[in-house]
């Protein structure tokens, strides 16, 4: 009733300037005036284009996909008991830790509070003692897709436009970096090929094409903006495979010598380092003892000096100040920086440097976001953005409009940055979100 409506609209109103009166000073005062104005503000606009136009979904497909993983979890399942004495509730911790700990002889990996874990990372180690371990993987794999996306998705469809539509969250990280919910499209899996059968389902509106971008190694490239390191500049100025030229390096070898291992392993690198990895996280990665891990590390720093003294330097303001900044002025808070626990003092470190790389790529996505929403507007274009994850944006795009909206998103998304090396863009359209190219 409009009686009872108009007081809550005002209690809404009234509260929403004294917050402003509240916050204005504190956003001017912090230093952030134009990260929100120029960003954050812009970009709520953005977003809620995006959720308003939401995405199609292939029904047909997720119900085929939900009949085979059922055909293969019941095939798991049959696997599983086999190697019990009889039929046990595989999602019961305690019951799977009796067959596999009391039953088996397994080894215990690792206690909690309610008794003996059974997680993934368990799971992982147990692997090479009894071929269980695998199969039990690969059954939680397919429970996880089933319950999260297969079987759910569909639910989630609006009965008025036929369509999904996530709700994309400006503050649900705090990196900066967008999250999403009902459906979460962050956390969709694409390293598994039963993972990546879910993305499958995303499809363009009738008569439409899927148009995805994705930044090329964006935080890279800001690793080499950020420390200016000249060896990793000029493999990006000069477009070389960044990896094969990381390699060459360390090695002291010509880019043609490199083998496929040491590619592989400077890759490793080249991505761990700006998590802050260590000897031993590399070892597990590389699957190679901890010392020649470790030793990899110290060549890479040997042969990229300003890379170690950026990571230092990073370190050093975070523990001076407390908090560290994006090149855009978004603050994180680190009350672990001076904590005597070394081991919350390391992660907070790793964190900072993280934070400065993955923060200010987040920042820079935002920006091309905007950037791109406003020319689409401007040229009057029928295709929307509709997705947005990490270093990725897809569109919904107008077959007859394909040429010139690559042209928009290609031009928006390099120029979002002015970095000391390219920002370039990987353009891939298909008929889903799996099957582009």
């Amino acid at each position: 009733p409009l009686a009872q409506a108009k007081d809550y609209a005002a209690a809404d109103a009234d509260m929403t300037l004294r917050l402003t009166r509240l916050f204005e000073p504190l956003v001017k005062s912090k230093g952030v005036s134009d990260l929100y104005y120029d960003i954050e503000l812009p970009l709520q606009t953005v977003l809620a284009k995006m959720e308003v136009e939401g995405v199609c979904l292939d029904t047909d497909f997720l119900s085929s996909l939900s009949s085979k993983f059922n055909s293969e979890q019941e095939t798991l399942t049959t696997q599983i008991y086999s190697h019990s004495k009889y039929e046990f509730n595989i999602n019961s911790t305690k019951q799977l830790s009796t067959v596999l700990f009391d039953e088996l002889g397994l080894p215990v990996i690792k206690k909690t509070k309610t008794g003996r874990s059974t997680n993934s990372a368990v799971l992982e180690k147990l692997k090479s003692h009894h071929e269980i371990a695998g199969i039990l993987m690969e059954y939680r794999e397919l429970d996880k897709l089933q319950s999260t996306y297969v079987r759910a998705l569909p639910e989630l469809i609006n009965e008025r436009t036929g369509k999904i539509h996530t709700s994309f969250n400006q503050t649900g990280t705090i990196t900066g970096r967008l999250s999403s919910s009902n459906p979460n499209l962050q956390n969709i899996p694409i390293r598994s090929d039963r993972g990546k059968h879910i993305r499958k389902a995303f499809i363009p509106s009738p008569g439409n094409i899927i148009l995805s971008v994705d930044y090329s190694q964006v935080e890279l490239r800001l690793m080499a903006h950020l420390s200016g390191d000249e060896n990793l500049i000029k493999a990006f100025s000069n477009n070389e495979d960044i990896h094969t030229a990381t390699a060459a390096i360390i090695n002291g070898i010509d880019q043609s010598e490199v083998t496929k291992e040491q590619r592989g392993n400077a890759k490793a690198v080249n991505f761990g380092i700006i998590y802050g990895v260590s000897g031993f996280g590399l070892s597990q990665n590389i699957n190679v003892p901890i010392k020649e891990a470790q030793s990899i590390i110290d060549d890479y720093f040997t042969k990229f000096p300003k890379i170690k003294a950026f990571i230092e330097s990073t370190i050093k303001s975070t523990h001076d100040n407390g908090y560290i900044e994006t090149l855009y002025g978004r603050r994180r808070n680190f009350p672990d920086i001076r904590s005597s626990n070394k081991g919350l003092r390391q992660m907070a470190e790793r964190m900072a440097v993280n934070t400065k790389v993955q923060g200010t790529a987040a920042d820079i996505m935002k920006i091309a976001m905007i950037n791109v929403q406003n020319e689409l507007e401007r040229q009057q274009t029928f295709s929307k953005m509709t997705i947005q994850v990490h270093d990725e944006l897809v569109l919904d795009v107008l077959a007859s409009e394909l040429e010139q909206i690559k042209a928009i998103v290609k031009q928006k998304m390099e120029s979002a940055a002015s970095l000391t090396v390219p920002l370039t863009v990987d353009i891939e359209t298909g008929p889903n979100w799996a099957e582009v190219e």
